[in-house]
């Protein structure tokens, strides 16, 4: 047994609160990779016609009709949202917390964490979630599914576009409608979003000065003011507050709170098994 998995055992046996902070890496241990074999597999077509290098940067894509862009955009969904299962780090991860006092924040919008079996009211996805179409504009504050739609799109495109007739176009504007993405000034929080944030927010109020750790898993610093920098403020600030960041190539922190930190250098899978086989 490894020095640090028995530590992260013991912090987390013995954590009043535990909250677990995620991005894109989680996923990425999990398999839903947004470049190499499995973009190639899933995304050829557009490969070849567009140049598309990577998900990520594919859906910045300047497409040039609707047809197009929902032609990439319901594959992209699809592949990440619908023709996907729980995966294992996220479901290791579910058996190390679930009995305990937990709070979920994700930047990650591929809804692993609901697959795996986490309640939503322990969950607040603070960037959005692919399953949602909103209007482009925001004209109103609400979000509407999109499984039937999507599916409908990834069946019957053809040659890298997608009828017009399943465009879709908000109920209440008739303009375009966007995927429920943070990407812009026109993100809606809806409802739901509200109560998540605000349970988020509740949970740290309400373990305050009990021995709170903050589980960061797979974080970079492309939005670090979301999850990284304020589970470092927290740690600072909470007596009994630990921090524990699990990434590969990126487990690090500050000086300031080092005598507080624990930094685990590899594969998030691997790591949350092997927490699991002493717990």
């Amino acid at each position: 047994m490894s020095e640090w998995q028995s530590t992260v055992g013991r912090l987390i046996e013995e954590a009043e609160a535990v909250v677990v902070g995620a991005g894109s890496g989680m996923s990425a241990a999990a398999g839903l990779t947004y470049t190499g074999r499995r973009f190639r597999e899933k995304f050829g077509d557009f490969i070849e016609h567009y140049g598309m290098t990577d998900m990520y940067s594919a859906g910045f894509y300047p497409f040039p009709t609707q047809e197009e862009k929902w032609a990439y955009w319901s594959r992209h969904i699809y592949c990440n949202r619908y023709d996907v299962q729980a995966g294992k780090p996220y479901l290791d991860l579910y058996q190390l917390v679930k009995d305990r006092n937990y709070f979920i924040l994700t930047t990650n919008v591929d809804h692993q964490f609901q697959l795996a079996g986490f309640p939503e009211k322990r969950i607040f996805a603070a960037q959005g979630d692919y399953g949602m179409f909103q209007c482009a504009k925001a004209c109103h504050k609400k979000l509407y599914e999109n499984e039937k739609e999507v599916r409908a799109m990834v069946a019957r495109q053809k040659n890298l576009r997608i009828p017009s007739e399943l465009v879709p176009k908000c109920p209440v504007c008739g303009g375009d409608m966007e995927v429920n993405l943070r990407c812009d000034r026109y993100f809606v929080e809806d409802e739901a979003w509200e109560r998540a944030c605000a349970g988020y927010t509740g949970f740290i109020r309400q373990n305050r000065n009990r021995r709170l750790v903050f589980l960061e898993l797979g974080v970079g610093m492309n939005t670090p003011g979301i999850i990284k920098y304020p589970f470092w403020q927290l740690t600072d600030r909470e007596k009994h507050g630990f921090y524990i960041c699990i990434n590969q190539g990126e487990a690090w922190g500050p000086e300031e709170i080092r005598e507080k930190s624990l930094y685990v250098n590899m594969d998030i899978a691997e790591a949350l098994e092997a927490v699991r086989e002493v717990m």
